[in-house]
């Protein structure tokens, strides 16, 4: 049907139908006013009209104005709440239309509104442009509402391309005058000359001198004129500048601080009144000096800045010549919601938001869009420069989106970042490599762990706007590889002590030699040194061959050759490139190769304990005071991660790169652990190597994977036990079923010849997780306290265990559970393949697991059938 032949909707003004030749079904009439009672001059009889001929009308309430309607009028208000965020309120207006269903009338409050909540009038640009054509799907008509002289020129323009009816609306010398300036699929001769109200009639200014007159009175002032060019950020900002650049009063700088927090460090309180006591308004500035778009900077950038400044405005004699100062740009938050919509993405996104199934058509048709899709050519521009700023020297791409990095939410690892060796031939496929990965960030909003994490934490319906943080890579040439001398992650608060005279205010670290992706993430087959910062040379293994068994083997460089992140053997590394450094963080000691059994050459082994570190230098006590001023500024345990750098004169720089409130779980109630159990009612008795504090809990049920039985598995079917174990974890209601579960070697590990490989989603409904070691088969347990993977532990008060049946010292018996049958077949059909090597048992007499981190006893154990514990 031709739009024209559309049914014809009045406006409730004969004479205005009359030069609009009536509206449409599917008509978004955009009013363009300069004052709010203008428009509601023209909303009143528009719904009476609607009313009388029997249609819902929905009044759309989010305004900062007087209300325009209100139930006793005949209608319904939906309040909504812009100052959640651009997600939540496209959202719920969305859900509402949806749910209203087709052919009802619509008037939304003064779009102009929307930008003292969203800092930015392009936003406003954003949410009309995926309304609107919704609306006209339903087949509904939609009054709305702009103000004269409060938007840019482009999110105008985006406006009146969008909607059907776009009208000027002037009140001069107490007349009213309608100037139509689009009326889609209609036309008169006179349909878009100005119409002057007389009586119940629009009369068009068909005389020259009455058109000069009114235009004349209604043009903008030659000083508001260059205004219109410039979104409401750009000139909040000008306004900074302004007040930062002259003799304003303290209050009136304290206000503009205030409200530019507002603006770019994001919504959670905590952080907002941190960062106005420790931001000052030329801070502010620079952070904008180096945005790329608008919008939120995103937690990972607020903490990495906000940590430089606690620590450098709390003991700024102490750091000012060891805390390296940051290199970063930052990519605005609207640019991801900019990228959804003009990539024609929204409808996706709102269709994918809907449903469990993270891999549904919806889903990948989504994820293809937002990898083909373009960005604005402004910036593009933005891009360019930046890369020009770096130059060659490596970037790493990082995730900083709204709710990451805040209190009660880290999101550890649920969003990806990328390095970019920047080692293209051209400026060109530079820019391309970036804008790719910042695609694949964008992607990872929609990643299965992510959407698993905000549903299981309430969050699916909170703005999770993603901006990112582009950072120089700290560190130094070696060679044709690119790296730190070393770098890690820092905890205030250490729930994994493993000596009972070590205090958990101390801290600890969990340190690497080259790039700290070794230490965030379990690294397959090799290990991270642990150090609790009050005994920093202390290990939680034994000295000799453990201390060997337990080093860092490989090394996480940028290879400028390959122009990727790759792993190279630290051996290597130290002979070839890092001489001078290694005597710094390791231990030397000489080998002998031998040759048919005859010593041959001797050469030199380097062990990465990090011990000259700790014993020649003040690096542990400046991490615990970095840590402990953090903590207590933050009121709240910290999670940090750093690179450190050697100075030529011995000396090193420290570079924190990220900070954030850590979710941990403190140590509770001591529990005193029983000495009278049988030993044939024990399961696990063990001393250490557990992380989830003093704990006393009962287990209902036991799932166990039999480290020989899963060793003889091929590759696929190690996957399908993963499978297993998340359909089992899906069944599982951890208040009703509390669960134990325990499998070979490493939980979550990518390489499932170390373990099973699930992903945290399939295990997070378990009360207790144990690795069990078997070394005949590889399989070794992983204390990789302060990882992502552990972190999602502690986030979901899941109790770890690591547990060695081989050491002399522990007891580990299994065999009384041969006595219970195999329930696995009432969680998954056609297992019968996997019976031998995956075992659920829903126990009569239940478990009872007990720790105590003082004495680091940990007990686990059936009741005893004639003294009842």
């Amino acid at each position: 049907m031709n739009y024209a032949q559309r049914e014809r909707i009045s406006t409730g003004l004969d004479g205005l139908d009359t030069i609009l030749d009536h509206l449409r079904l599917g008509d978004n009439v955009v009013w363009k006013i300069d004052s709010l009672q203008s428009y509601q001059r023209f909303v009143k009889p528009y719904v009476e009209e609607s009313l009388r001929r029997g249609r819902d009308v929905v009044y759309m309430r989010f305004g900062g104005h007087e209300p325009m309607l209100s139930a006793a009028d005949g209608v319904e208000v939906v309040e909504l709440d812009p100052r959640l965020g651009f997600e939540p309120f496209a959202s719920e207006v969305h859900r509402v239309l949806s749910a209203r269903g087709r052919g009802v009338m619509y008037v939304f409050d003064c779009l102009s509104d929307l930008i003292s909540a969203w800092a930015t009038d392009y936003m406003v640009g954003n949410f009309f442009q995926i309304t609107c054509p919704y609306l006209l799907s339903l087949d509904t008509v939609a009054y709305f509402a702009v103000r004269n002289q409060t938007h840019s020129l482009d999110t105008m323009q985006r406006i009146r391309r969008t909607t059907q009816v776009f009208l000027n609306l002037y009140l001069h010398e107490h007349n009213y005058y309608v100037h139509p300036l689009k009326v889609w699929h209609r036309h008169s001769p006179t349909m878009f000359l100005p119409h002057k109200e007389e009586g119940e009639n629009f009369v068009p200014m068909a005389r020259s001198y009455e058109t000069t007159a009114l235009m004349s009175s209604v043009l903008p002032e030659a000083s508001s004129d260059a205004s219109r060019h410039l979104d409401h950020w750009q000139l909040l900002f000008l306004e900074a500048e302004e007040i930062a650049s002259s003799s304003h009063d303290e209050e009136t700088r304290l206000e503009m601080v205030r409200h530019l927090c507002r603006h770019i460090m994001g919504k959670d309180p905590r952080l907002l009144e941190l960062a106005h006591y420790y931001f000052s308004l030329e801070d502010l500035l620079n952070i904008k000096r180096r945005m790329i778009g608008t919008g939120f900077i995103g937690g990972k950038s607020v903490g990495m800045l906000l940590s430089r400044q606690v620590l450098m405005r709390e003991d700024s004699e102490f750091w000012q010549d060891t805390l390296e100062p940051h290199d970063s740009f930052f990519i605005g938050s609207n640019l991801y919601y900019w990228y959804l919509v003009h990539n024609d993405c929204w409808s996706l996104f709102m269709e994918h938001k809907q449903h469990e199934d993270h891999n549904s058509p919806a889903a990948q048709e989504l994820r293809s869009r937002i990898l083909h899709g373009k960005f604005p050519t402004v910036i593009r521009q933005e891009f360019e420069n930046m890369l020009e700023y770096f130059g060659q020297y490596p970037i790493i791409v990082r995730s900083s989106s709204l709710l990451e990095d805040g209190f009660g939410n880290a999101f550890a690892g649920k969003y990806d970042s990328f390095f970019l060796a920047n080692q293209e031939i051209s400026p060109e496929e530079r820019l391309e490599h970036l804008e790719d990965i910042v695609r694949k960030i964008y992607i990872s909003t929609i990643g299965g762990d992510a959407l698993v994490y905000r549903r299981q934490r309430g969050l699916v319906e909170q703005d999770e706007q993603m901006a990112l943080l582009v950072q120089r890579v700290i560190g130094s040439y070696r060679g044709h590889y690119y790296l730190p001398d070393a770098a890690g992650v820092g905890i205030s608060y250490n729930t994994f002590v493993w000596d009972s005279g070590m205090d958990p205010h101390a801290g600890m670290l969990r340190l690497v030699v080259g790039l700290g992706t070794r230490a965030v993430d379990r690294s397959e087959g090799d290990y991270a040194r642990l150090a609790a910062l009050d005994h920093p040379t202390k290990k939680p293994y034994l000295d000799g061959d453990e201390t060997r068994r337990f080093a860092q083997k490989d090394v996480d460089v940028l290879d400028l050759h390959a122009n990727e992140l790759t792993t190279v053997s630290l051996h290597m590394l130290a002979q070839e490139h890092l001489g001078d450094v290694m005597p710094r963080l390791a231990l030397r000691e000489r080998m002998q190769t031998t040759n048919r059994g005859r010593l041959s050459r001797s050469y030199v082994n380097w062990i990465a304990t990090f011990d000259p570190l700790f014993k020649n230098s003040d690096f542990a006590q400046r991490m615990q005071k970095a840590m402990q001023t953090l903590e207590k500024v933050y009121d709240y345990p910290v999670d940090i991660e750093f690179t450190v750098n050697f100075r030529p004169d011995g000396q090193y720089f420290l570079n924190i790169v990220q900070c954030r409130p850590l979710q941990t779980r403190k140590f509770g109630k001591r529990i005193d652990i029983p000495e009278n159990i049988p030993e044939d009612r024990i399961f696990i008795r063990q001393q250490g190597n557990f992380v989830g504090g003093n704990i006393g809990v009962t287990i209902k049920r036991v799932i166990i994977v039999y480290p020989e039985g899963y060793h003889d598995l091929s590759l696929g079917q190690k996957h399908e036990v993963a499978k297993i174990i998340g359909q089992i974890n899906t069944a599982t209601d951890r208040a009703e079923t509390p669960t134990l579960l325990l499998g070979p070697g490493r939980w979550g590990t990518t390489t499932p010849a170390l373990g099973v490989p699930v992903n945290f989603a399939e295990i997070n409904h378990m009360t207790a997780i144990a690795e069990v070691g078997w070394s005949r088969g590889g399989f070794i347990p992983e204390l990789s306290f302060g990882t992502h993977f552990f972190q999602d532990l502690v986030e979901s008060g899941i109790f770890f265990i690591a547990t060695f049946p081989e050491r002399k010292e522990t007891t580990f018996q299994n065999q009384w559970i041969d006595e219970y049958p195999n329930n696995l077949e009432f969680f998954c059909e056609s297992t019968e393949q996997y019976e031998d090597v995956v075992k659920v048992v829903d126990l009569e007499e239940p478990l009872h697991l007990i720790s105590d981190v003082v004495s680091q006893q940990l007990l686990c154990f059936r009741e005893p059938q004639t003294n009842r514990y």
